[in-house]
């Protein structure tokens, strides 16, 4: 026993699947071009000791540990928390044409970070360690933004990105 199916049904069947088909291949085209992907860090850490000297990293997230830091061999790692309501350090700035990599926590509840004209977009889960590395094209003044509701001050998180030249770049920690 067959199934009829209305020839004009049909052509709605097939326009459909080549709608989503091409959709598809429009978002997979963009994430190829635009280097975008899942982060692949996975690390655990415990949120409720991230301020101690004892914590995971041997106080990686310590107040005194944040902000931006280049390494012997010229790599610039940024480290911040996310809290409600805001991200520490307040203020960074990093140098463009260059990797960058941020290494996140969150001290409290699930947030997100997005930085406007980037690929920079991600999750920040409570227990676990953000890490993701970009590379800034665009000279200027960025805000964070929060794109995961974390609260009734979430309007009010914010931070800033002051991404500068790379021979105007120094970093305000120090070397590591």
């Amino acid at each position: 026993m067959s199934i009829h199916i209305d020839p004009l049904e049909r052509k709605w069947m097939w326009t459909i699947a080549g709608l989503l088909v091409f959709s598809w291949a429009i978002i997979i085209y963009y994430a190829a071009k635009d280097n975008v992907n899942p982060p692949s860090n996975v690390e655990v850490i415990d949120s409720s000791k991230l301020h101690l000297a004892s914590g995971v990293g041997g106080g990686e997230f310590m107040e005194d540990n944040l902000g931006v830091s280049e390494d012997k061999n010229g790599n610039v790692t940024v480290h911040m928390v996310a809290a409600r309501y805001g991200f520490y350090p307040l203020h960074i700035t990093v140098p463009a044409h260059k990797p960058i990599k941020f290494r996140i926590a969150s001290f409290d509840v699930l947030h997100g970070v997005l930085i406007p004209f980037s690929n920079m977009n991600t999750m920040i889960v409570p227990g676990y360690v953000s890490q993701i590395t970009t590379t800034f094209e665009n000279e200027g003044d960025f805000p964070l933004i929060c794109n995961e509701y974390c609260g009734q001050g979430h309007a009010y998180m914010y931070g800033m990105i002051h991404i500068v030249p790379e021979d105007q770049f120094k970093p305000k920690m120090g070397v590591k």
